[in-house]
């Protein structure tokens, strides 16, 4: 994609963009670039979605024989290896381009798609997700570095928050579609169908611009010079400005994690035919929420957004974990959805408006690495937990971790009189 600048009286000159490059206007965040990307991602994502509730199901069934703790390692297996493969993707997505990793993300993950359609024991299932793990990382780094290439630094949280409309709409629907499709033991078909919405994603992202040149850049207004230019080690894959946000977005996806590794079946053992519809709810929620609320994090800042959004994931496990009732499912769901909502965008905006251009791609590689470790760490202490105490106790676990977040944010990210801890934009 190539785009030509002009500059208006008293701006800085825009620098001559090169062949897949595009100039992201300064005074507007909704391009063709960034609906094409945000289109890839909900194609990606109604994948990742469709496997939530159909691997779980796979694991336990009488083809796998697996347990709780093998659920876990499944998802341990997915993060690990979407964990070690972020930092180099960040390095990648500099010198490549955003829409190379996207690609080829895709890729591997539609080809592990496929494969886990033949699969009939766990080693070669843990292979595969691995396999998906690292696609994922991928997808992500390229769509989340492009996101925030393309906004005015003003506006990324909002920014973030459509483009992960596209996230949790995949990650809501996909188990719907899943369980539809699988109706309880057609799980060879479904996999299929899932490793087709990645080749999807994969050919919207083909229209995806390269590289782009920011609003920061044309205007001045970003950070002009790295602390550290020359990190050393671990700090040169992994940028400090993501440390502390990450292990707050990370510790909220492990409680989000637990809701989702357990309700499937935990749902079915209190009665209701499939978990299908409370995932459906948690995502409604949570869309709507992003969709109409999209200026919230700005207007309220990522001390009182993300605040609210760990508390109501505090309060909907907390819920699960004491009163074994259907309607206590549909509370959590609907309570899962806010926090769902409320976590990422605040903390993925403080994470970026802390770097500079320079930095992005690795910043947002580091930050959103700990959505994996979140959801590893989680994977195997709640899935361990479950084996001892049951699936619905287990729950208790993820209240813990919620918690643990809350202090993180309140005490060290953002603490009282914290100059980006407040809102950017009138209320």
């Amino acid at each position: 994609m190539h785009d030509v600048s002009t500059t208006r009286e008293g701006e800085q000159s825009t620098p001559q963009p090169t062949r897949g490059t595009f100039v992201a206007p300064t005074d507007r965040l909704i391009t063709a670039p960034f609906v094409v990307v945000t289109l890839s991602a909900l194609a990606f994502f109604m994948y990742i979605g469709t496997l939530l509730p159909l691997i779980p199901l796979y694991i336990e069934s009488e083809t796998i024989g697996g347990t709780e703790f093998d659920i876990g390692l499944n998802v341990a297996a997915f993060a690990v290896a979407a964990v070690l493969a972020r930092p180099i993707l960040g390095r990648l997505a500099n010198r490549f381009g955003r829409r190379v990793i996207i690609v080829a993300g895709t890729l591997m993950a539609a080809s592990s798609g496929f494969g886990m359609s033949q699969v009939e024991s766990l080693l070669p299932l843990l292979g595969l997700r691995a396999l998906t793990g690292i696609g994922e990382a991928a997808v992500f780094v390229g769509a989340a570095t492009l996101i925030a290439d393309l906004s005015p630094r003003d506006r990324r949280a909002e920014g973030a928050s459509y483009f992960s409309v596209a996230i949790f709409t995949g990650l809501g629907l996909g188990p719907v579609f899943g369980e539809w499709l699988l109706d309880d033991t057609r799980f060879e078909r479904t996999f299929i169908a899932a490793a087709l919405f990645a080749l999807l994603a994969g050919c919207i992202g083909l229209f995806a611009p390269a590289r782009v040149v920011s609003p920061d850049t044309q205007t001045g207004r970003g950070v002009e010079h790295d602390d550290d230019p020359d990190r050393q080690g671990l700090r040169k894959y992994v940028h400090p400005a993501a440390v502390l946000p990450g292990t707050v977005l990370a510790l909220g996806v492990g409680g989000l994690t637990t809701f989702f590794l357990f309700v499937p079946q935990y749902s079915r053992d209190l009665g209701l035919s499939s978990s299908s519809g409370l995932f459906l709810v948690y995502a409604l929620v949570s869309v709507l929420i992003r969709i109409f609320g999209a200026t919230l994090p700005e207007r309220l800042g990522p001390r009182r957004m993300v605040t609210i959004a760990l508390v109501a994931f505090a309060i909907g496990l907390l819920a699960v974990a004491t009163i074994d009732e259907v309607w206590v499912l549909w509370f959590a769901a609907l309570l899962i959805g806010v926090g769902a909502a409320f976590n990422y965008p605040s903390l993925n905006a403080l994470t970026v408006n802390r770097v500079g251009d320079r930095d992005r791609a690795v910043a947002i590689s580091s930050f959103t690495m700990f959505f994996e470790i979140g959801s590893a760490v989680s994977g195997i202490t709640v899935g361990q937990l479950a084996e001892v105490v049951g699936k619905q106790h287990a729950f208790y676990g993820g209240v813990v971790m919620v918690l643990l977040g809350l202090y993180v944010l309140r005490v060290h990210v953002v603490p009282p009189g914290a100059p980006d801890g407040g809102p950017t934009r009138p209320a």
